[in-house]
């Protein structure tokens, strides 16, 4: 069975939210809702909307989404009984009406063959109009793949249009970058464990953009970019191998840069980049990658 976790802090969007998980067409599913406590009261929307759904409610007396947000994920996944299936759904994203029977009409074709399931995914703005083409993927996708599509713009990916199994949540967990930024892309590297991701395209989640959200604010780039900085030393470093040598070298840049940016560029870091260029791409590469570093400094 599938459990659908919210957890909850903005009660902005969330009756449409809610108004979607009410009108699956599929109802084995079963909602938790964790109150990161909010200052909102969610409670008379549940009941309005979650009539014919079951669900579980908890509100937390401590607040721990401002300081680690997968901390919040991780013990609202804990309010789960005894489904295998986890969706995370954000407090203003929204469920094509499909979309739970489209994961149970796929099952027969992924279960015991993955543990990461992904659905396509539209991005809606604040009064809920589309701003974005429909993302869809491949149906079967190496994680590696599926990032470095995102990484150069071809593609995008959130928490919310994925569902992960709880055995492999449970040997991994989730790892905490600050605003829990690239959280998400990191746990389907570790989720996947080198099984490709199963794409169902014939539902869409809709994720939202908004001044409210993290994604759509602009007053936490410095926390963004520190995120991004851990999650490409994460790529660099232990993974790196999986790319092909066109993506290696576009990301080994690009760790290049987020360093030089953020201060971070050490001596360490220099040498290790050095030997990165080198061991993949040869004399020229660590050539080039010589006459920037003497130029800033080495």
């Amino acid at each position: 069975m599938l459990a659908i976790i919210i957890p909850f802090f903005k009660i902005d969007f969330f009756e449409e939210t809610l108004s979607s998980l009410a009108n699956q067409t599929n109802k084995n599913f079963k909602v938790y809702i964790g109150n990161d406590a909010s200052p909102a009261d969610p409670i008379k929307l549940i009941n309005n909307y979650l009539i014919d759904v079951d669900k579980v409610y908890h509100k937390f007396s401590q607040n721990i989404g401002q300081e680690d947000l997968t901390q919040q994920w991780a013990r609202c996944i804990e309010l789960i009984n005894n489904e295998d299936w986890i969706m995370i759904l954000g407090d203003d994203d929204v469920l094509d009406t499909n979309m739970v029977e489209s994961f149970y009409k796929h099952f027969e074709f992924f279960n015991g063959k993955t543990d990461v399931i992904r659905f396509s995914s539209q991005i809606i703005s604040e009064d809920s109009k589309l701003v974005s083409k429909i993302y869809s993927h491949p149906v079967w996708e190496k994680a590696e793949d599926s990032y470095f599509k995102k990484f150069i713009g071809l593609s995008r990916s959130s928490l919310s249009e994925y569902i992960f199994s709880k055995e492999v949540y449970k040997n991994k967990g989730f790892q905490s970058y600050p605003l829990a930024w690239y959280s998400d892309d990191r746990a389907w590297f570790d989720f996947s464990e080198a099984k490709k991701i199963y794409s169902i395209n014939e539902a869409t989640v809709y994720v939202r953009k908004s001044s409210v959200n993290i994604s759509g604010r602009t007053d936490n780039l410095h926390e963004k970019e520190l995120a991004k900085k851990q999650f490409l030393n994460y790529l660099v470093i232990e993974k790196l191998s999986l790319f092909n040598l066109e993506a290696r070298l576009k990301l080994i840049r690009e760790y290049e840069k987020v360093l030089d940016s953020s201060g971070a560029y050490t001596l360490s870091y220099k040498f290790k980049l050095g030997q990165l260029y080198f061991q993949n791409y040869g004399y020229y590469e660590f050539k080039k990658f010589l006459k920037r570093t003497i130029k800033i400094g080495f």
